[in-house]
């Protein structure tokens, strides 16, 4: 079996919703010397994102988002351990989550996934966070990023609010802070003082991986 076969393999298992293939898969990836991150972005997420395309033209719906997420997680869980990090690099952490009222958590998961496959470790506070609780996260984590998500207009001023404790707290300046969902848009970021937003979760990942640049190691002591 060559690469472009068993990674091909794993988009059709996460878009089938088949978790078994997808471990099997992963595994024989890892089998066969391919690059994990490859494995991961160029089948898995690669899935996920069609899956996500459908979702949004109501091709597919809610269960089969959620058992193409739950194969995802699946290769994920085979493949992760594996992704190369520089010799004794620490990886940076992201703090992650949906808002407050917000019970959404599909986009949420797929820029966890996006964010892990790029090298950091992700913290998932899951959906409906209370707004302390990514202060507190971010604390005891020593947080590089904390990434707020919403899917609805009606949980943006929560975001707000987020940001708003965040500064409140003392720590803003130890942290960057990433916004995403339908609703949200670059003026929208700049207004509540994010550092930024993407319009899906690999762009997400790329743009963490920009803002940490020149974050000092130092900083939370």
């Amino acid at each position: 079996m060559e690469q472009n076969e068993v990674i091909s393999n794993l988009t059709d298992a996460v878009v089938n919703g088949k978790k078994d293939d997808a471990i099997s898969f992963a595994e024989k990836a890892l089998e066969l010397g391919i690059d994990p991150y490859l494995a991961v972005i160029d089948g898995l997420a690669k899935g996920m994102e069609i899956m996500g395309e459908k979702y949004d033209k109501k091709e597919a719906y809610m269960p089969q988002l959620m058992m193409a997420s739950n194969a995802m997680y699946g290769g994920m869980n085979i493949l992760t351990p594996h992704l190369k990090k520089e010799d004794g690099e620490k990886s940076a952490v992201v703090i992650i989550g949906s808002v407050e009222g917000d019970v959404h958590d599909i986009g949420k998961n797929l820029v966890k996934t996006m964010m892990t496959a790029n090298g950091f470790e992700a913290v998932d506070l899951g959906k409906d966070v209370e707004i302390n609780d990514f202060v507190e996260a971010a604390i005891e984590h020593q947080a590089d990023v904390i990434s707020l998500s919403t899917l609805m207009t009606s949980t943006m001023d929560n975001m707000e609010e987020t940001v708003k404790h965040i500064k409140d707290q003392g720590i803003r300046d130890k942290v960057k802070i990433l916004i995403g969902g339908a609703p949200v848009t670059q003026a929208f970021a700049e207004d509540i003082g994010a550092d930024g937003t993407a319009t899906d979760a690999m762009e997400a990942a790329r743009l963490a991986k920009e803002l940490i640049v020149g974050l000092t190691a130092d900083r939370w002591n």
